[in-house]
């Protein structure tokens, strides 16, 4: 099960796309994490997930804990699968809420709102890093290299 958890080759792609996505995810997790960024913070968060949404509040805490604390195992390459997993999860549901809206954004119109292109993206890269693993330059690596297993 280690095995499958953490093994990764030093591929530099899968590092390139788990840099950027975890840089990317910070961000959203930050604002809604600690209120960084222009973003409303933790209590705040919760309460909008909650309200306008309809996520029981345990749920909308583990949103913002797989934003916050997935977009950091992303960065550092700690467990990657895991945190690709976790991102997947968020990204299927938010993607199921912008179906309505179409594929792209539309900001004007009689169907006004965020479309689902940016989630299948998401949705494809966290794909790539549960089959290839963290890549170069990664926690996961790092273990396996100095822990074989």
């Amino acid at each position: 099960m280690k095995t499958q958890l953490l093994n990764t080759t030093e591929n530099w792609g899968a590092t390139a796309i788990r840099f950027a996505l975890g840089i990317v995810l910070f961000s959203h997790g930050a604002q809604s994490m600690l209120g960084w960024f222009g973003g409303s913070g933790l209590q705040a968060t919760i309460k909008f997930l909650s309200d306008n949404m309809g996520l029981p509040a345990f749920i909308a805490i583990a949103v913002i804990c797989i934003q916050f604390f997935g977009s950091l195992m992303l960065i550092t390459g700690a467990l990657t699968r895991i945190a690709a997993l976790g991102v997947f999860g968020i990204f299927i549901g938010m993607a199921s809420y912008h179906l309505d809206y179409g594929f792209h954004m539309n900001w004007s119109g009689t169907n006004a709102g965020e479309g689902y292109e940016y989630h299948v993206l998401v949705l494809s890269m966290c794909v790539m890093l549960f089959i290839t693993g963290g890549g170069a330059l990664s926690w996961d690596r790092k273990m396996v290299k100095n822990h074989p297993l």
